[in-house]
């Protein structure tokens, strides 16, 4: 496991800041707040420090000197600016790299995800001048702080300004492509075209077309000249997908490739150079396919300059929280609805042996925020086989819940007005979810009383017709049949 790094909070608006220290601990990010007279103590402390949430800092005339003086603390130390610190002085080209990004207040899931991944970067050794930016997107798109994750974006960026080829091992699922999407946008062709293609999913006889081109007339149906992959990925990279798959004969003309860098599209003698970088990638154990002559090993060597093995998700469990984290957050950005995972199925998900690695956990979320939108998934309610309950407990049912699923809605108020508050239950409530569920009962209560009128229902909850209706729409309520 690696070691837990907290959040530095610098803010001298003590309400706000404790606000954000709130947000960060419910998304399972440790956080500390000082002031800027103090904030020296905490490098001190035996916790190390993954980055700061600078907000305003009274004590210092200029933000360039606190960032300068940071600089001299940790120079690698990655600085987020809230929106209402406006930057002031002249600091040293070290301090400006210090700022990896801006947020803004009140916070946003998507802005805040991004910074944290922005600071876990830069700790992963990329907050240098050049990748400071180009680290931020590659942290967002392959996220994990496990040793093996921490090893495999080292090897990227250690290896994207080079040409050499690049084999990429894995299981399917993994993120291969994912890994050669950073490579290029590391390397000093990311202004170039990507070009990828699946060697498996094209047929034998028009994988050369596809790779090469061809001229009008090469063969039947080649009405007009077209070009190949090779062609379209000049100067950039090419991403030539499960390479274990393609074709013996494919593979002698695209050793000829690796070997003089030119070749002819199909139905034309004339040769063409290929300034293009390499990637390939499989899941199929290579040598063992070499063995059984079914992969050539002149090809394989010279894939094989610089491998990268993408790790399986069973073998970097504990990434698993930051990953659904992600993967939730880009269904929101994408509008295909949200949904929140409790602890107790965060810890049953990182017992899973997940064949299908990233792509069946973004699978699985996808399926949930159809199942429950909006909604809080403990362990029963995730799938039977994604069930691993020894040690931990579910959460109860709130007695609501159980009322509504066995239709027995309550007549009367939960909370009398004229009487003493219901007794808040030994093991305490999630208040958000139960408010939820109440409100969503009362509006079946008065739509089903009022016989689905919505605007006798509006009136008798006390509420505007259009903001009935942007409730049932919110909640998907709508009369049976």
């Amino acid at each position: 496991m690696t070691e837990i790094m907290q959040l530095l909070i610098i803010d001298d608006n003590l309400e706000r800041s404790h606000d954000i220290k709130t947000i960060l601990e419910f998304i399972d990010e440790p956080a500390k707040v000082v002031t800027c007279k103090n904030w020296q103590q905490a490098f001190n402390q035996e916790k190390p420090i993954l980055g700061i949430f600078l907000g305003q800092i009274g004590c210092y005339d200029e933000v360039a000197d606190f960032l300068n003086e940071i600089y001299q603390y940790d120079s690698l130390m990655p600085v987020v600016m809230l929106d209402d610190v406006v930057f002031s002085g002249s600091a040293s080209a070290e301090g400006t790299q210090l700022v990896v990004g801006r947020i803004n207040w009140p916070l946003h899931q998507n802005e805040i995800l991004e910074v944290i991944h922005a600071c876990q970067s830069c700790r992963d050794g990329s907050h240098t001048p050049k990748q400071q930016f180009k680290a931020q997107e590659l942290f967002r798109s392959m996220v994990g702080q496990s040793a093996a994750m921490h090893g495999t974006r080292r090897l990227i960026e250690q290896v994207a300004d080079s040409d050499a080829s690049v084999l990429i091992l894995g299981e399917s699922g993994t993120g291969k492509e994912v890994a050669a999407r950073n490579l290029h946008f590391l390397s000093d062709r990311a202004d170039k075209a990507f070009v990828p293609i699946n060697c498996g999913a094209i047929p034998a006889e028009l994988l050369e077309s596809e790779l090469f081109g061809h001229e009008k007339g090469a063969f039947t149906g080649a009405l007009t000249t077209r070009k190949g992959r090779f062609e379209l990925a000049e100067g950039g990279t090419i991403f030539l997908d499960e390479i274990g798959d393609m074709p013996m004969p494919m593979q002698v003309k695209l050793l000829r490739v690796l070997q003089e860098r030119t070749f002819e599209r199909v139905g034309s003698s004339k040769s063409i150079n290929a300034d293009v970088r390499i990637i390939a990638a499989t899941h199929r154990q290579l040598e063992v396919e070499v063995k059984e002559n079914r992969f050539r090993e002149d090809l394989f060597y010279r894939l094989n300059v610089f491998p990268i093995v993408m790790p399986a998700l069973r073998q970097r469990a504990e990434d698993i929280p930051l990953l659904v984290n992600e993967l939730i957050a880009r269904l929101e950005n994408d509008k295909r609805g949200s949904v929140r995972i409790s602890p107790n199925a965060l810890q049953s998900l990182m017992k899973c042996s997940w064949a299908g690695n990233v792509r069946e956990l973004s699978n699985l979320m996808e399926r949930l925020c159809i199942l429950y939108p909006y909604g809080v998934v403990d362990i029963k309610e995730l799938p039977s086989e994604y069930q691993h309950a020894e040690g931990l407990s579910c959460y109860p049912t709130p007695e609501l819940a159980e009322r509504r699923q066995t239709n027995v809605v309550p007549k009367m108020s939960l909370v009398d007005n004229d009487g003493p508050i219901a007794a808040l239950p030994a093991n305490g409530v999630n208040l958000k979810e139960f408010v939820k569920k109440l409100e969503i009962s009362y509006i079946e209560q008065a739509l089903a009383e009022e016989d689905w009128v919505v605007a006798r229902a509006a009136k008798r909850l006390g509420m505007r017709r259009t903001t009935l209706v942007e409730k049932m729409r919110k909640y998907s309520l709508q009369k049976a049949g």
